[in-house]
């Protein structure tokens, strides 16, 4: 019974996939983004980035502090509903996972767009930040409805504070941001962070970049692993 429900459902929606780049994901399909061992498919600055240890590492120093964030770009243009996984650690500082982005500096490797924020203070660590946007659109522990004009209908269901003690300072933490139209959702090892439904037409990115941040400032080290992506 299960079959024939799905391939009706499947005949029914055919007609609203869009026709999309040979190379851009296409729903149902999984994707590894890093291979655990290069910076294949990536791209940024190499005097910052490497490959340690299984993990993608990021690092800033206090002798030639980086002048503006800076990130490490997926050649992968990802479209439509998607589930990202990954593993994160962070020494210091404050990063954080570009999705559905643009890049707006080729040369200095510098995109806009949604980001899942992490910092070493665990003061961000969850929230909904728009770079070079509209800024914060959902703090830790907050529900949100972003109206078409923009106004921003905050509900919370959690404190922000409760949340954080199932973070783990300084150790791996596991990271899931879940997409689909326009409705977000982020988890840290398995608790909800936020929950965003964005209905400002103009500005609610529909496809983009995947991107993870090194930010300006005292020097920090960030690690990422186990980048998966699932189209839905």
């Amino acid at each position: 019974m299960r079959q024939l429900v799905c391939l009706t459902m499947l005949s029914l929606c055919w007609i609203a996939i869009p026709i999309i780049a040979d190379d851009t994901p296409r729903g149902g399909e999984t994707h590894v983004l890093f291979d655990g061992s290069t910076l294949d498919g990536w791209r940024g600055r190499d005097d910052l980035w490497r490959v340690e240890g299984g993990a993608i590492v990021g690092t800033t120093n206090d002798e030639s502090p980086i002048q503006a964030n800076t990130f490490l770009i997926s050649s992968t243009t990802v479209e439509g509903d998607f589930e990202l996984t990954l593993q994160y650690q962070i020494e210091a500082g404050n990063s954080g996972i570009q999705y559905r982005s643009r890049v707006l500096d080729e040369e200095a490797f510098v995109v806009g767009g949604y980001q899942a924020d992490i910092d070493s203070t665990g003061r961000f660590t969850g929230i909904l930040y728009e770079e070079k946007g509209r800024g914060i659109l959902a703090t830790r522990g907050q529900e949100v409805v972003i109206n078409a004009k923009g106004k921003k209908q905050p509900t919370t269901y959690a404190a922000a504070d409760d949340l954080a003690k199932g973070i783990h300072a300084g150790e791996w933490n596991d990271y899931r941001i879940r997409v689909r139209d326009n409705r977000i959702e982020h988890f840290i090892n398995e608790a909800m962070m936020v929950r965003v439904e964005d209905q400002q037409t103009e500005k609610a990115a529909k496809s983009g970049v995947i991107a993870l941040q090194l930010h300006r400032g005292p020097a920090m080290t960030v690690r990422f692993r186990d980048l998966v992506l699932r189209m839905l």
